[in-house]
């Protein structure tokens, strides 16, 4: 009998029907039911906003992390800076003088070594900058690159092309490991070493200068000069350089400083590429980065250099877009400026701005213009474009 309540015992809660075998009418309901304890702000949250995170750490993770890198890392300790002075006029004994310096009775012996990959043309243009000064070129290169993929001997497939070089020539081959999955920066540190034992093959001795720089960091001619002929020099001095991205149109900055020159010393001295002295000589150069003749070669480096992880999506390698960010001055790997503070990140962002200025540059490049157009400003097209 029906006695004015409500019973629950046949319909229980709408939940009971509805999400057990209820009717396929109540399909809605079963939704409805599903969903009773969410607000609207958490299903948009869950099925939105979250998604929509992942996705952006996923594609621009990289960019984030370095934005905000002013709060993780602080910048380095600041250089000692010793000015630079130079004047085609002025003599060595000057110049000696104006850095603090006394002159030599003979200049010392200079040794440039680099490990090599496959930068041929800018190989060419430091040799010839360098060549009137230095007394040994030492080379190392491998068959395989840091990131442990199988590499032809670029050098020794185009030794014909250095044959001014020869007489003063001291070349290596070293086998790669092959070692998959390993940290780049261990192949490098492991050519590194064997780049040493092959100075010691060149008959490098103590207060001999040596030369540490990459294929691509070019000393110029009067630093190494000034260097070989002052006495009390540092025995070890950083070389700060003009830092240019795809060609001379495109100057970043000065900051460029790893590469060095040190007294050599016995026991001591180890080829390295990371810093090593407080001193660093004002304006001695030039570091010229993925400034390559062809597509082809940018490509190469990018899968073959220690940075690789830059290479984050396969489309980055596509040469079209290659050639486009050539011309553009924009980054290769998408990624923002790698800066100290939040005012020079936002500053750098963007398209690096083109140069129209051809002075002070190697001289090489001048006096060889339409063979190396490709690195002087408002030639960005490469030869294998299409």
């Amino acid at each position: 009998m029906y006695d004015g309540y409500y019973s629950s015992k046949k319909t229980d809660d709408i939940c009971d029907n509805v999400c057990g075998q209820g009717r396929p009418a109540f399909s809605m309901s079963r939704v409805k039911c599903l969903l009773r304890g969410f607000d609207l702000k958490a299903i948009v949250f869950l099925l939105v906003v979250l998604p929509f995170c992942i996705f952006t750490v996923y594609m621009h993770g990289q960019k984030i992390s370095y934005f905000f890198r002013p709060l993780w890392e602080s910048p380095p300790k600041p250089f000692h800076e010793i000015p630079h002075y130079y004047g085609r006029s002025v003599s060595m004994e000057s110049l000696c003088k104006l850095h603090g310096w006394k002159i030599r009775e003979s200049p010392r012996r200079v040794y440039d070594a680099i490990l090599f990959s496959n930068e041929i043309d800018i190989l060419t243009v430091r040799w010839n900058e360098l060549y009137p000064y230095v007394n040994q070129f030492v080379l190392l290169e491998s068959n395989s690159t840091f990131t442990g993929l199988p590499k032809r001997l670029h050098f020794a497939n185009n030794r014909d092309k250095f044959k001014f070089i020869q007489p003063r020539l001291i070349y290596g081959m070293i086998g790669g490991r092959f070692k998959k999955g390993e940290n780049p920066f261990v192949e490098e540190a492991y050519q590194r070493v064997a780049l040493d034992q092959l100075l010691k093959i060149a008959g490098i001795e103590d207060d001999d200068l040596l030369i540490m720089s990459d294929a691509d960091e070019i000393p110029s001619a009067h630093t190494i000069n000034l260097l070989r002929w002052c006495d009390d020099i540092p025995p070890i001095l950083h070389l700060q350089m003009r830092n240019y991205m795809y060609s001379f149109e495109f100057y970043t900055d000065n900051n460029s400083w790893r590469a060095s020159v040190h007294r050599y010393e016995s026991g001591k001295t180890q080829y390295a590429h990371y810093r090593q002295s407080d001193y660093l000589l004002s304006d001695a150069g030039w570091h010229c980065s993925f400034c390559f003749r062809r597509i082809s070669e940018f490509i190469f480096k990018m899968k073959a250099y220690s940075h690789n992880d830059r290479v984050r999506f396969s489309h980055y390698m596509d040469p079209r877009r290659i050639q486009d960010v050539i011309c553009k001055g924009t980054d290769l790997f998408d990624m923002l400026p790698e800066e100290y503070t939040f005012k020079d990140i936002i500053g750098k962002m963007g398209p690096i701005p083109h140069s129209h200025s051809a002075i002070h540059l190697p001289a090489y490049i001048l006096n060889n213009s339409e063979k190396y157009k490709f690195l002087l400003p408002g030639n960005c097209i490469r030869e294998d474009s299409g």
